[in-house]
């Protein structure tokens, strides 16, 4: 693909224009275009804007690509994950887990490969094992923000090293500030410390953040249902 023409629809996707981008991508005549590329980022968009059954379609023509050098082979690993998330956000666990043992098995390692096996073992409930790959994640990378904070939410749910939790949860935040799900977290974990005051401040900026997250407004609504509970407490006392 040309690298002129191509940076216009990638930096539409890195500032968050999907529809803008995937309208870019799918516009590209073939003289203009790279197929390995622009099915990649084809299936990026489609990804993001939940259109898993058309991700998927262009995600598997890239990784079915027969590798012809180093560039199209590390191409095609990074495919692999993001088909691996694709899967798991569409409920297709079995498969996302087949993709993220292939990757490992061919030595691709990165931080990702372990956050997405934590995600998938979050989804199957499978607590101590999401809380093993997270480790291998900060083993990898100690700054790494998914970890961090996913690390916390887990540990945070299981009511396990809550000490540690809120420190992970607030370094990501430190590094994330404007993330919803580290605002989220943050007070989640305040709210398992008992500290409803602090937990609803978290919750608040969480969802002038992301109004449209189900969880978030879940959380909201359990800790105000605390505070109204320890009210009328307070009160009948």
């Amino acid at each position: 693909m040309n690298e002129q023409i191509s940076a216009k629809g990638i930096n539409l996707y890195r500032t968050g224009k999907y529809s803008d981008a995937l309208a870019f991508f799918l516009s590209l005549s073939p003289e203009n275009s790279d197929d390995l590329e622009n099915a990649y980022y084809i299936g990026l968009c489609y990804m993001k804007l939940k259109r898993f059954e058309d991700a998927l379609l262009y995600l598997e023509q890239v990784v079915t690509t027969v590798a012809s050098d180093e560039i199209t082979r590390e191409r095609i690993l990074q495919c692999r994950l993001v088909l691996a998330v694709v899967y798991t956000m569409s409920g297709r666990n079995r498969l996302a887990e087949f993709e993220l043992k292939s990757l490992l098995d061919a030595g691709y390692r990165p931080a990702s490969v372990y956050a997405a096996m934590a995600y998938i073992a979050w989804n199957q409930n499978n607590f101590d094992t999401c809380v093993e790959y997270y480790e291998k994640v900060l083993e990898i990378d100690s700054e790494n923000i998914t970890a961090m904070n996913g690390l916390g939410y887990v540990l945070a749910s299981m009511d396990k090293d809550l000490t540690r939790a809120l420190m992970l949860s607030k370094r990501a935040l430190d590094l994330s500030p404007d993330s919803a799900a580290c605002l989220d977290t943050v007070g989640w974990v305040y709210y398992k410390l008992g500290l409803l005051k602090e937990a609803e401040s978290f919750l608040k900026k969480a969802q002038e953040k992301d109004s449209t997250s189900q969880e978030i407004a879940d959380h909201m609504r359990i800790i105000h249902d605390a505070i109204t509970s320890n009210t009328a407490g307070g009160r009948k006392a």
